[in-house]
């Protein structure tokens, strides 16, 4: 049987904690008892996820680009100052992009992969060192069924995916020695704002609800046995998976 941790006032670092996916994470691990710092570009839909959590004075709301680096100082020094260590960190903020390989621009090349690797990339480099001293630490980035399969009109997103993936790989591979655990999670089409921007034309009915992965993110947090996950895929049974 498999030890279930208490994360009873564990802490956690999520990014994208405003809508979608991070959101969801942030209120499954509220139920935890654990303290988190949401972090996001709007500072009222971090409010709002705080409210949600029914425990908002255990929240650290830091409105931020994570693709500024003073912004990302502010987010750690802050962040540390506050939980004075780190347990868990999800690298959920993402950008989608949806346009043919021809009519991408450098610009949209160049701020896709600022968000969705260089961020995270900085991200578990700042935080390694809090990490350490966790008795649960973990690392779990948000990933897609676009990190090992391409679509039309996908190039740019699909690179920053892939990207992801082997870095993610990679950086498990480094850490495994510290007892740092790093996952990917590789859902396809999920019911949030960024599937509107991908797939305007799939319909609700048959998408990945936020709260499932949500579910998979808290199990890897709280199981820690003698076997690693390194990375699961999501999709509807029966269905294709797609983004």
């Amino acid at each position: 049987m498999l030890n279930r941790i208490d994360l009873t006032n564990k802490r956690a670092l999520i990014t994208g904690a405003g809508s979608g996916i991070g959101r969801a994470i942030a209120l499954r691990l509220a139920e935890e008892g654990m303290k988190l710092a949401l972090v996001g570009r709007s500072a009222e839909k971090l409010m709002r996820t705080a409210a949600l959590t029914g425990r908002p004075l255990d929240m650290l709301v830091l409105p931020a680009d994570i693709t500024k680096p003073k912004d990302m100082d502010n987010i750690m020094h802050i962040m540390e100052g506050h939980f004075k260590g780190l347990d868990v960190l999800v690298n959920n903020a993402g950008m989608a992009l949806s346009r043919p390989f021809e009519q991408t621009a450098e610009a949209d090349f160049d701020a896709i992969m600022a968000v969705n690797v260089k961020a995270p990339f900085i991200l578990c480099q700042r935080t390694l060192k809090l990490l350490r001293t966790s008795d649960c630490p973990t690392i779990i980035n948000i990933g897609s069924v676009v990190a090992h399969d391409g679509y039309a009109n996908q190039a740019a997103y699909a690179a920053s995916k892939h990207a992801l993936l082997g870095m993610t790989k990679a950086l498990a591979k480094e850490v495994s020695g510290d007892g740092i655990r790093v996952h990917m999670l590789s859902p396809g089409g999920v019911y949030t704002e960024m599937i509107d921007v991908v797939r305007p034309e799939l319909s609700p009915e048959g998408l990945i609800r936020p709260e499932e992965v949500a579910e998979l993110a808290a199990y890897l947090i709280q199981h820690r046995g003698g076997a690693v996950i390194d990375e699961i895929r999501l999709h509807r049974a029966g269905k294709e998976p797609f983004m």
